[in-house]
């Protein structure tokens, strides 16, 4: 038996709730263009089968998910395993993933 992969660009794959997410980020790429930290090299769109959740990623694992009409970065803490968008990763020093939260919060500022 295949196992069943979790993150898919397969278009046969995706119902129409994510077809029209996938419209919405292609029409926010299109207008806002991709987040400043976000490498344009094989970017493609993917979706995970798990959560639902469609997004644009690139060769470099990057994501860009939308933040409400923003189009953003969404990162994951090499730390802690913690995801969320810019404003989602500020943490304590305790939890793990602070110094994480200051090294993209400072290219952000670059």
């Amino acid at each position: 038996m295949k196992s069943e992969e979790i993150v898919t660009s397969d278009f046969a794959r995706f119902g129409a709730r994510e077809r029209k997410m996938t419209e919405e980020l292609l029409k926010a790429w299109r207008g806002q263009g991709l987040p400043e930290d976000f490498e344009d090299d094989q970017v493609t769109i993917a979706m995970n089968t798990h959560s639902g959740y469609v997004f644009i990623t690139n060769s470099e694992y990057q994501v860009a998910m939308l933040n409400g009409d923003i189009l953003e970065s969404f990162y994951s803490c090499p730390e802690c395993g913690h995801e969320g968008f810019l404003e989602d990763m500020e943490h304590n020093e305790g939890r793990g993933c602070y110094s994480y939260f200051r090294q993209i919060s400072k290219s952000k500022e670059d």
